[in-house]
This record gives C-alpha cells, structure tokens and sequence, in this order.
C-alpha cells in the first residue's frame, strides 16, 4: 500500500457517549462527585493503614497498596473524561493517547496482580495458619509489592511500541470514552491483525493466569473453611475473604470480557458500559467494600479520629 499521500494524524477526537449529549453537564457532576469519592475513600484507607500500627499487617499492607494504585489507576482517565464533558473539541493529542493507553493497562495490570498476591496471602492465613507468620514476612509482601508494580509496569510495552509504529490518515474519531488499544487500532490505515494477536495474547496470559490463581486459591480456601467445625470460625473465616473476592469478581467480570476476545462482537455502548464499571465504578467502590464491611479498619479510622480530636 502507498504511504506517500497519507497525512498524518496529531490528535484524536474521543466521542465518550454521543447519544448523551443533552445532559453533559449533570454527568460531568456525578463524575466529579464519583472521582471525587474515589480519592478520598482511598487516600483515606491508605493513610489510615500507615497511620494505625494494628494494622501493620501484610493483609492491610497490601490493601494500602490497592488504595494507593486506585488512586493512579483513575488519574489515568476520569480527569480527562471530566474535561471532555465541558469541552467542544474533545481532543487528546497522538503522544497523549499513547501515554494514557500505557498508564492505563500498566496499572490495570499491576491491579491483577496484587489481587492475586491478596489471594494468595488469603489462603496462606487459612489454609496455613500456623504457618503464616513465616510464610508471609514483611519483607516479603513487600517485595511483593514492588513485584506486582514493576510487572504491571513492563506489561503494555510491546503493544504500545507496536501502536505507535502504526500510520493513522483519518477518520480519528475514537468510538470509546478513553483511549484505548481495540478503538485507537480501528483507526490504523493498515492491517492491524498483528497487533490484535499480540493484544489478545498478552491479555489472555495477564487477566486469565491471574484469574486462574485467584479461582485456585479460593476453592482451597473453601475447602479448609467447609472442614472448620464450629459455624462461628466458618463466619469469621469467610469474613475474611468476602471484601477482596468482591472486588476481583467486580473487577474481573468487566475485563474478562472486555479484553479476552479476538473479535468484536459487542456494541459501542457495550463496550463504554464496560469501561466505565472498571475504570471508575470498581475503585469508587472498593473503599466503601474494605472499609464498610471490615471491622478493623472502621475501628483503626475511629481511632485516628480520636487522635486528631474529631471524636471525644
């Protein structure tokens, strides 16, 4: 195919929801409250963590952790979906998309695989208790840590080096409320079939593997919590495990789908419905999922209050 004549695209147009168009404003509200939430949930949970040595633990430590991430994870897009909201033009440069494609996924990545070391110290906790406290050092959750970080980091390297090799002429409208790898590749003046196998390959091993170890993890832990005998210490057990395993099946039930197919075989609106529950519904939750239904962190936060002298 001749390149000669083909210009070059700078920027992309991100649609969001086309058929929204009336009620920009109202949805840029509830956006901002919902962001809004997300940080400070979070933040608060993280700081709370750090604050309170009760729970210098490696479960909470690995909570903090996910707080903290989430943080980053929603910087990736909320802010920039807010301004489209408010704005004609809706326009994110090439260098721009690329950037919040890679912050996204690399984020998104190291997401799965912290709720997989969360399940993994889950079913250390239950399954080896006596164990545990050798098992799971501090030093090593937090290499953990710094694992899952790095991995995440290194994950959409490939793929962003293939995009960003790719030649776009137009249209560059983005059918998608971010940027992101299947609607920026529609976009590609050429075949783009290679990156579509690289694309599923990369998150098929990612989101599937992690998926599968998680699932391993909680059918062992079932398993010994089934064998406990007294119904308290089976309550106190699931207890345990019922905050993290919402949020994986959350989590885990939009990206599944989203990104573990080879064709597209869903609607525009699907996919955006998608997006939206884990990129802004999933961490606008998981404060009120950890802190909410754990009663621990809701007395280290009662605490904390005392301290500053919020509470008498």
């Amino acid at each position: 195919m001749d390149t000669g004549n083909w210009s070059q695209v700078t920027e992309f147009i991100i649609l969001g929801f086309p058929h929204l168009q009336g009620v920009q404003t109202y949805l840029f509200l509830l956006l901002l409250l919902i962001y809004l939430t997300t940080i400070m949930g979070n933040l608060l949970i993280f700081l709370v963590v750090c604050l309170d040595s009760r729970l210098h633990t490696p479960m909470y430590h690995l909570v903090s952790v996910l707080s903290l991430l989430e943080l980053g994870y929603t910087a990736a897009t909320i802010p920039k979906m807010l301004a489209n909201l408010l704005s004609e033009k809706k326009t994110i440069s090439f260098s721009g998309c690329l950037l919040q494609i890679y912050f996204f996924h690399s984020l998104g990545a190291t997401e799965c695989y912290l709720l997989t070391a969360m399940a993994y110290d889950r079913y250390l906790a239950i399954c080896r208790p006596l164990h545990y406290s050798t098992l799971m050092t501090s030093t090593l959750c937090a290499k953990i840590s710094v694992g899952c970080w790095l991995g995440g980091l290194a994950g959409p390297v490939a793929e962003i080096s293939l995009v960003s090799q790719l030649p776009f002429c137009g249209p560059n409208h983005i059918q998608h409320i971010f940027c992101d790898f299947p609607p920026v590749l529609s976009l590609a003046c050429t075949d783009t079939s290679i990156n579509v196998l690289v694309d599923f390959i990369i998150n098929s091993c990612k989101i599937l593997a992690t998926f599968l170890l998680i699932l391993s993890s909680y059918m062992q832990i079932i398993c010994t919590v089934l064998r406990i005998p007294s119904a308290e210490g089976k309550r106190k057990a699931f207890s345990t495990c019922a905050s993290h395993l919402t949020v994986v099946l959350i989590f885990y039930g939009s990206i599944l789908f989203m990104y573990v197919r080879l064709k597209k075989s869903y609607s525009l609106d699907y996919d955006r419905a998608l997006a939206v529950v884990y990129s802004v519904l999933t961490p606008f939750l998981n404060p009120f999922i950890y802190s909410l239904r754990n009663k621990e962190i809701k007395e280290a936060m009662r605490r904390q209050l005392k301290r500053t002298g919020v509470l008498g």
